[in-house]
């Protein structure tokens, strides 16, 4: 697993690849909160174009972030999952919580539009 945070257009974005499980959103959840205490960014999007595997862990790291970023007036949105993690997150019922988007690019489009 690998993952990248990149902050662009006063978002802050998580690239994640491979695959996520506990062990790894734990890693994630570190890295993205102490950037986050940076208090510079307006939303943020998890994308996951990239990843092969995501347990109820992963669904645990887009809650406890949608929480501490709602906080702040952000919000949380999910990008370009492959069809077997879109499944996952809809049984979840994180889409009631935050939107999914087909890729970076529309994500971006609609949070700086809102």
């Amino acid at each position: 697993m690998e993952f990248t945070l990149l902050p662009m257009q006063g978002n802050l974005v998580v690239r994640i690849f491979g695959e996520l499980d506990q062990h790894y959103a734990e890693e994630v959840r570190k890295a993205v909160d102490k950037e986050w205490k940076r208090e510079i960014y307006h939303n943020l999007i998890f994308s996951l174009e990239n990843l092969e595997f995501m347990d109820s862990s992963g669904i645990g790291l887009f809650m406890g972030r949608y929480k501490t970023v709602s906080e702040k007036g952000g919000r949380v949105a999910i990008c370009g999952p492959p069809p077997s993690i879109k499944r996952v997150i809809e049984l979840s019922g994180l889409l009631k919580l935050m939107d999914i988007y087909r890729d970076e690019e529309e994500a971006l489009n609609k949070l700086v539009l809102n």
